[in-house]
């Protein structure tokens, strides 16, 4: 019988449901983090066996680069220069991810700790009469501050699926 308690990693220091929407997104960041930290630079890189999937390096590098424009729209604030060029932009000309290439898996986790830090601080920041604020979204579009914390945990959770899916693929590539 599995005993272990299930439950989200709630910062009580923060508002109510900022703190349990913030803790969505640490238990998803969490999960994430755990079914990669460890793998090959080759798992890391692997586009599949037509190579055409998104390795893991740029699902991982995605994540950093979306939840950082968060950070800032949280703010109602534009994202930086010196940040955009340090992490890239969320699309290639093409439409698609960026290539990641030569980076470790500890050094794209490394990159994604640091946004989550920046996101607790200004989860810190906030208290929960904000949560109906209307803050800019992407192409012209509108959100509030509490759909803009869940996404960030759904956003995550969606490529968690695509991640475990590429560690598949990988494990079995050898047995084709």
């Amino acid at each position: 019988m599995d005993t272990m308690i299930r439950d989200l990693a709630v910062d009580h220091q923060m508002a109510p449901v900022i703190g349990l929407l913030h803790g969505m997104v640490v238990t998803n960041h969490t999960r994430l983090k755990r079914i990669v930290e460890g793998i090959s630079a080759e798992e890391t890189h692997y586009h599949g066996a037509e190579g055409t999937y998104n390795s893991i390096a740029q699902l991982i590098r995605h994540l950093t680069v979306v939840d950082l424009h968060w950070v800032f729209r949280l703010q109602s604030m534009a994202v930086p220069a010196e940040w955009i060029q340090k992490y890239g932009e969320m699309f290639a000309p093409d439409g698609r991810l960026p290539r990641v290439e030569d980076i470790s898996i500890a050094a794209l986790l490394e990159e994604y700790d640091q946004i989550q830090l920046m996101l607790h601080d200004v989860c810190l920041e906030m208290d929960d009469t904000v949560l109906e604020q209307i803050i800019p979204y992407e192409n012209g579009k509108q959100a509030t501050i509490r759909w803009g914390i869940w996404h960030i945990a759904d956003h995550t959770r969606h490529h968690y699926a695509q991640i475990v899916h590429l560690k598949q693929m990988f494990r079995r590539k050898d047995l084709v």
